[in-house]
């Protein structure tokens, strides 16, 4: 059965590739993001996955730098089934078999962290795009955790976002087991490699991908301060997820706020549905 689960992976991935190189070319903008969108949806519910966005309300469409905590590869899916933004990514990621081809496809800016020098350069690539009205997604831990804590954000990158006088949107994923626990399985941690991270993932589920959607952030004048201010916002939007959890005799994390509202998809191709969802609580970023 994993096996099988696998195999079908493989060839969504391979169709992928073909939808790339036959449809996008001939396709607006707006079809190929619904492309994207679709495609990505899907990757998520044969990888065992639903989505359930909140906040979306808040969501910026353009002009705004994505920042958001990160626990494994299949974040990038999530947040291209919730509204498809190209990504900075590790150089790394551009030499793995179909996912680097296809990432490279999709406008990833691949940046080389042995080299600090690299920043310099995808600062003024992002600051472009941001100017030209792009969205952009980073993940300022610089790795990726179990997801049970935040990192702490670096600030290099948030430059891009000052040069650009460019709004952040802040970002928070949970993953949730079938027991309404947060999960740790889709974790890609330490030394794990991608198929012992693939395995986990497949045999870890049923799982729910919770996002959470922050209030735009002004840029300012001070990256530092900008990275405090979102770090401050995703970690608000983590606590509050767990919160929840504990709520409901779930969990045992730490609490602190609430969602104002979420949207579910059942990862099928269909839109988002809007759902009222959970209770505003004065302490939700």
């Amino acid at each position: 059965m994993l096996i099988l689960r696998k195999v079908r992976l493989v060839v969504h991935l391979l169709v992928g590739m073909w939808t790339i190189a036959t449809r996008f070319p001939k396709a607006s903008k707006a079809a190929r993001l619904e492309m994207n969108r679709r495609w990505s949806l899907k990757m998520l519910r044969l990888a065992g996955m639903r989505l359930v966005v909140h906040n979306d309300e808040a969501r910026l469409d353009e002009g705004a730098l994505v920042v958001s905590n990160h626990i494994s590869w299949i974040d990038i899916y999530v947040i291209n089934a919730w509204r498809p933004t190209p990504f900075v990514s590790k150089a790394e990621i551009r030499k793995w078999p179909v996912v680097g081809w296809l990432a490279a496809q999709l406008d990833t800016i691949f940046i080389q962290r042995e080299k600090r020098s690299d920043a310099k350069r995808i600062m003024h690539e992002l600051a472009s795009r941001l100017n030209a009205g792009q969205l952009m997604c980073v993940f300022p831990e610089g790795t990726t955790s179990d997801g049970l804590q935040l990192l702490p954000f670096h600030a290099n990158l948030f430059q891009a976002a000052v040069s650009a006088s460019s709004p952040v949107q802040p970002v928070c994923i949970l993953y949730e087991d079938a027991q309404g626990r947060q999960s740790t399985a889709p974790a890609y941690i330490g030394d794990m490699s991608l198929g012992e991270s693939l395995d986990a993932l497949l045999t870890g589920g049923p799982l729910t991908a919770h996002v959470y959607v922050g209030e735009a952030l002004a840029p300012g004048a001070d990256r530092r301060l900008l990275a405090a201010e979102a770090e401050a916002s995703v970690r608000r939007a983590l606590e509050g997820m767990q919160h929840q959890r504990i709520a409901n005799g779930l969990a045992s994390r730490v609490p602190v706020s609430d969602a104002s509202s979420k949207q579910e998809a059942d990862t099928s191709d269909t839109p988002l549905d809007h759902d009222p969802g959970l209770p505003h609580s004065p302490g939700s970023p």
